[in-house]
Formats: C-alpha cells, sequence, structure tokens
C-alpha cells in the first residue's frame, strides 16, 4: 500500500511541478514577445497570455523539446558515434565528406583542383 501511495504522490507532484513550468514559460514568453517584438516589427501586437501558451506550443511542434536536447536531431546517432572507435570516425567522415563531394560535383579545392 505504502508503495502506490508514493508513486501516486510522486506522479501528482511532477505533473503540478509540470503544470507550474508551462505556466512559468508561458509568462516568460509573453513578457519576452511584449517587450522585444512590437518595437521590433512595425506590424506586430502585443499578445496576451493564451497567446503565449500557443506561441510556446508551437515553438515545441516545430523545433524540439524542452528537455535540453534539440528537435529533430536526437541521441539516436550521438549514441552510435561514441561507441565507435577511431578509425571508425574517420572512415564515417570520408565517406560523409565523398559525398558531399560527389553532390557538389567538386572536390574541396574547386573543380580545377586549385584552392578557392
Amino acid at each position: 500500500m505504502k508503495d502506490t501511495t508514493r508513486f501516486k504522490a510522486r506522479f501528482l507532484g511532477r505533473a503540478l511541478l509540470m503544470l507550474v513550468a508551462v505556466a512559468a514559460l508561458g509568462a516568460v514568453v509573453m513578457g519576452l514577445w511584449n517587450a522585444i517584438v512590437p518595437g521590433l516589427l512595425s506590424g506586430a501586437q502585443v499578445i496576451d497570455y493564451p497567446h503565449a501558451l500557443g506561441l510556446l506550443v508551437l515553438c515545441r511542434i516545430l523545433f524540439g523539446g524542452f528537455r535540453g536536447h534539440g528537435g529533430w536531431h536526437g541521441h539516436r546517432f550521438g549514441h552510435r558515434w561514441h561507441s565507435m572507435t577511431p578509425e571508425e570516425r574517420e572512415q564515417f567522415r570520408r565517406g560523409l565528406r565523398s559525398k558531399m563531394e560527389s553532390r557538389m560535383g567538386h572536390g574541396p579545392f574547386g573543380r580545377d583542383g586549385a584552392a578557392e
């Protein structure tokens, strides 16, 4: 019984903390927007709290999470990179470099081989 009670208390505590954090972030977004953007852009208007929360959600959808890491470039490849040996990393770099050169149609020194 104690474990389920402790679990529920932790869950509710985390949920409450998350709500407070989102509310605070919404207030910060609203304050920053209203302090900066209308003075910068002639057509921009002051926003209210619900619009600030909407902007926060939109940024979350477009750019990624609030967990200290970026959006679309996740951890999946970082784990593989750290598990590679230095030789494997160099081989990967060479493959990536040759791919980029083939897409651009020339090497790092231009089409004629001379440094640009």
